[in-house]
C-alpha cells in the first residue's frame, strides 16, 4: 500500500531525558546498539569492537562483529587467495593505512586482532565519508560494499557494484548483525521481522535528520529545512525500516499521523524490538507527532530533529504523560 499525505515528523525536542549527541555529531557510546557479548567468540575483543564501534557516526560494534564474522570467521591468522591478513582480511597497504599501535605492544600487524579491529574501525568511517553524496542505498549498504570492491567500483557504479560476490558480501554482513545486537538477540520472542526493522534502522545510524527525507530506498534530500540535507526524518526513517524488512511489500505513508494508526495495535506490556512508537507531544493529544522504532532495553532508534542524527534515545522522558501508542506490522 503506498499513501501520500498527512503532516510529517517535525517537531523539535527539548533536551531533558534524551541521549546526548556530541557537538561534531558523532554520537556518544550510550547512542550505540549495546554487543551481544555472547555471541563474539573472542571474548577479549570485545572493548575493542566497543571502542572502534563508537569512532563516528553510523557505525558500531555489532556491525563490526558482524563484519568480521564474514570477513574472517573470527580467524586472526586468516589470509584470503588475493592476499587479504588477518581477521579484518586487510590488504597490507590499506592496513598501513588505517592502523596504529591501539594495544601498544608496538606489534602493529594486521594479524594482531586489537589493531586490525580498530584500524577496520577507521577504514569504515573513511569509507562512510567516502561514499556519502551518493543516494538510492544506504550508506551502510555502500560503505560494505567499499570495503568489499574498493571505493573506486561503488564511486564508479554510484552505488552497489553489480559483482555477486560484493552483493552477497553487503547482504550477509547486514544479515548478521542482529545476531551480534544484544536486544535482538537476548529476545527469543523477538519476531524475525522485528530484528529486520531494527537491523534496517540501525544501518542509518549517524545519517542527519531531513525534514521530510527518506523513502523506501533509503535517505534523500528533503524539503524546507531539509532541503539541503540527505537523511531522514522520524516517520521517513520508519518508511525505510518497514519497507527494507518487508522486501518492499509494505510502504507506508511518510506521515506519523497515519502511521500511527497503521499495523496491529500493541499493549506496552507486549511491545518487542521492531514494533514502533508514535508520541503526541503536541497541544493535540490524537496528533502523533513523532515515532521511534522500538528495540528493547527502554530504547528506541528515531531521527528526533533538525540538527540532530539518527540515534538511540531513552523512553523514560516519554511515557511520563505523554499520549503514546505501539503499533506492529511484522
Amino acid at each position: 500500500m503506498t499513501v501520500i499525505g498527512g503532516a510529517l515528523c517535525a517537531l523539535v525536542f527539548g533536551v531533558v531525558g534524551l541521549v546526548a549527541v556530541a557537538a561534531n555529531g558523532a554520537s556518544n557510546s550510550s547512542t550505540a546498539l549495546v554487543l551481544a557479548t555472547s555471541a563474539v567468540p573472542t571474548p577479549a575483543l570485545i572493548p575493542v569492537l566497543d571502542e572502534a564501534g563508537s569512532l563516528c557516526p553510523g557505525i558500531s560494534a555489532p556491525l563490526l562483529a558482524a563484519q568480521i564474522d564474514a570477513e574472517s570467521g573470527w580467524n586472526p591468522s586468516a589470509v584470503s587467495p588475493a592476499g587479504a591478513e588477518g581477521i579484518a582480511q586487510f590488504l597490507p597497504a590499506t592496513f598501513t593505512a588505517y592502523a596504529r599501535n591501539d594495544d601498544g605492544t608496538g606489534y602493529v600487524s594486521p594479524f594482531n586482532p586489537v589493531d586490525a579491529v580498530m584500524a577496520m574501525g577507521r577504514y569504515d568511517c573513511a569509507l562512510l565519508d567516502d561514499v556519502s553524496g551518493l543516494t538510492g542505498q544506504t550508506p551502510t549498504s555502500l560503505m560494505l560494499a567499499a570495503y568489499n570492491a574498493g571505493v573506486g567500483a561503488v564511486l564508479e557504479f554510484k552505488g552497489i557494484p553489480p559483482y555477486p560476490e560484493t552483493e552477497a558480501y553487503v547482504g550477509q554482513v547486514e544479515s548478521l548483525v542482529p545476531i551480534y545486537t544484544a536486544s535482538l538477540s537476548s529476545s527469543s520472542s523477538t519476531s524475525s521481522f522485528g530484528q529486520l526493522v531494527v537491523a534496517a534502522a540501525t544501518g542509518e545510524l549517524g545519517l542527519p535528520y531531513s525534514w521530510a527525507g527518506g523513502n523506501a530506498s533509503g535517505p534523500t534530500v528533503g524539503i524546507a529545512q531539509g532541503a539541503n540535507t540527505i537523511g531522514f526524518d522520524c516517520s521517513g526513517l520508519l518508511l525505510f525500516a518497514v519497507a527494507q524488512a518487508s522486501s518492499g511489500e509494505i510502504v507506508l505513508p511518510h506521515s506519523s499521523e497515519l502511521q500511527a494508526t497503521m499495523g496491529m495495535p500493541v499493549a506496552p506490556a507486549d511491545i518487542q524490538p521492531g514494533d514502533v512508537i508514535a508520541f503526541a507531544l503536541g497541544a493535540n493529544q490524537t496528533d502523533f507527532d513523532h515515532i521511534g522504532i522500538y528495540i528493547g532495553n527502554n530504547e528506541m532508534i528515531d531521527a528526533p530533529d533538525t540538527g540532530a542524527f539518527v540515534r538511540v534515545d531513552t523512553l523514560s522522558s516519554y511515557w511520563q504523560g505523554v499520549p503514546s501508542v505501539i503499533r506492529s506490522f511484522g
